[in-house]
């Protein structure tokens, strides 16, 4: 072995250096050509877009209900006004108010007779008191204001107007869900349709039963929900839906660069989109499509899950 001596210090040649190295060249684990932390297979392909990453889905079939809404007011579907058949009676009693709800025959008040004797006004009907005008000691006739105004068995619709677009989607017997202001939701039915339309705002009456227990303001608001049918097809959210000057777009990710979609849009529903066409099950979609990625620009797609974990 040879040795040069500088400063004091024997310094081996590079025959030394490859005489030590060569069992560690053998085995694997030592390189002279290779770079520092790069491996083989890190070596990026110059040929893959190098473009910004966009979360993305798959567009999915989905089911859309056909849903018609109705807005109106509360009413009562019958009321009965309640009477004394003849003059000059005065009020001595009165057993129920506004609210109250009562049977069929149920005495509401006793009236005074001119010629002395008492008669008794009953319920003609089932149901709730809307008004009264009865007090002890006020005059009664057959005529003027009723004593008792009777909404018959509780019944009450939902009177409103449609587009006659949608009411021919609409038939009697549909059930419907409504949210009446004070009450929440209850369910309905629709009762009657309108078989004229207002000449100026094109507008069809309807009339949707109420079905509930709760009590309902006359007059409230209220709306509803008509399911007409459904549609299945392919969904989107629509963040993903561009509209613009060439119309309703959707940005789609094929071969990691991004492609234009035109697309016919249908139903909508918690925020999803019916595409009835343009787009086909399983097609790449960016999530939220924006201005800045245009017709071929190279992106990195990241899956919508795998973003959100």
């Amino acid at each position: 072995v040879t040795a040069d001596t500088r400063n004091g210090m024997p310094m081996t040649t590079l025959r030394d250096h490859s005489r030590m190295l060569a069992p560690l060249i053998a085995a694997g684990m030592f390189c002279l050509s290779c770079t520092p932390g790069l491996a083989a297979d890190d070596d990026p392909d110059p040929a893959a877009p190098k473009g910004a990453a966009v979360t993305v889905l798959k567009a999915a079939k989905a089911c859309f209900a056909n849903i018609v809404e109705v807005t109106g007011t509360i009413i009562p579907r019958e009321e009965n006004q309640v009477r004394p058949e003849r003059m000059g009676l005065k009020v001595t009693e009165v057993m129920v108010d506004a609210g109250d709800t009562v049977t069929a025959g149920q005495v509401m008040a006793r009236l005074s007779l001119p010629e002395g004797g008492q008669i008794s006004v009953q319920a003609p009907v089932a149901g709730i008191i809307s008004a009264t005008t009865a007090s002890v000691g006020a005059l009664a006739s057959g005529k003027g204001e009723a004593l008792f105004s009777i909404i018959a068995r509780s019944e009450f619709d939902l009177v409103g107007m449609v587009p006659t677009r949608d009411i021919a989607k609409l038939a009697v017997n549909q059930t419907a869900r409504i949210k009446v202001i004070g009450a929440g939701e209850v369910d309905g039915r629709v009762r009657r349709l309108s078989t004229t339309v207002e000449p100026n705002s094109q507008l069809a009456q309807v009339f949707v039963g109420v079905t509930t227990n709760r009590r309902l303001l006359v007059n409230s608001s209220g709306r509803a929900q008509i399911k007409t049918g459904q549609s299945c097809g392919v969904s989107v959210p629509l963040t993903a839906i561009l509209y613009g000057s060439a119309g309703t777009v959707v940005q789609v990710v094929r071969r990691a660069r991004v492609e234009t979609r035109r697309v016919e849009t249908g139903l909508m529903s918690a925020g999803q989109v019916e595409i009835t066409s343009g787009l086909a099950e399983g097609d790449i979609v960016v999530a939220r499509a924006g201005a800045l990625l245009r017709e071929g620009d190279p992106v990195r797609a990241v899956t919508a899950s795998a973003d959100a974990k």
